[in-house]
């Protein structure tokens, strides 16, 4: 049954507030520490948390093949690989900014790579990458490593060579399956395909597949998300994150190309939201809190 919703709740919190991605928020960030004042804080933060539970790592490739509109990520959109080579150098050199700062051998206990699409670098270059960072470094016995994955250019390949790197979680952006949502959002992926890419990824030997599902996108209605999640749950994914739709036009030039009044409604919104909370729950997912 769907919950009553307060209007004026509704109309108060559907704003375009900060995301708890980082905290503090980034709107607070201040640039008043100085360049000497941050490396000791470096040092000094990393010493203590490397000795009592290992260091995590966030490693942004940007690249995607075709520009998805509803995105608000630091993207880059090109069909030209040659850029890997040269991304790839510039976070050797970043790493080894770091490697100087850390006095000690680091712990890696997390890792993750984002995008942009990840998979847009070839297997060849993520072992390369994996390698440099892990080049001398310790790998904690209980470490977690993960990326984000797109269902139409996960390959085999890529799989089986980051299992061997030591990936344990793939995370795929299904966002939405309705054909019309994918048309306006230009991100065109058959469920056969995630299907595929999420057996595919267990059969390898990955422990956790998750997906990406957004609520709140262009022409989503409450029928074509229950059919949705009806479909991702099928599918048995590990884990969830089903978030909201932040339309922030004036960062995002992308989010321009569709017409605003194809977009839910506040109260339509939060009906989205309950109605698919609703649906994992019946389904034994369990509501563990926001992710972004």
């Amino acid at each position: 049954m769907m919950q009553a919703v307060n209007p004026l709740l509704v109309r108060k919190y559907n704003q375009p507030l900060p995301r708890y991605t980082s905290y503090p928020t980034v709107p607070v960030w201040k640039e008043k520490i100085a360049v000497e004042e941050w490396k000791q804080i470096f040092t000094k933060k990393f010493s203590e948390q490397n000795h009592i539970n290992g260091i995590s790592l966030y490693i942004h490739l940007p690249f995607c093949e075709s520009l998805c509109t509803y995105c608000g990520c630091n993207k880059k959109i090109t069909t030209n690989h040659s850029v890997e080579e040269e991304y790839l150098l510039a976070i050797e050199k970043e790493w080894n900014l770091y490697r100087q700062l850390m006095k000690q051998t680091p712990v890696i206990r997390e890792l993750h790579l984002g995008g942009g699409t990840p998979t847009f670098f070839s297997p060849k270059n993520l072992e390369r990458l994996i390698g440099f960072i892990t080049k001398n470094s310790i790998i904690h016995p209980r470490h977690e490593f993960s990326i984000e994955g797109h269902p139409n250019n996960t390959t085999t390949e890529h799989l089986e060579k980051l299992h061997k790197l030591g990936f344990q979680r793939i995370s795929y952006g299904v966002q939405d399956n309705d054909a019309k949502v994918q048309r306006v959002i230009n991100r065109i992926q058959p469920v056969e395909n995630v299907r595929l890419a999420t057996e595919e990824a267990r059969l390898i030997g990955f422990t956790s597949v998750n997906y990406d599902l957004i609520y709140g996108l262009p022409f989503q209605t409450l029928e074509s998300i229950e059919r949705t999640i009806n479909q991702v749950i099928e599918l048995k994914p590990d884990r969830i994150a089903f978030y909201s739709y932040a339309h922030v036009p004036w960062t995002s030039k992308a989010q321009r190309l569709f017409d605003e009044n194809d977009l839910p409604d506040a109260e339509t919104k939060i009906q989205l939201y309950l109605k698919g909370k609703e649906l994992l729950t019946k389904a034994g997912y369990e509501d563990i809190g926001m992710d972004h």
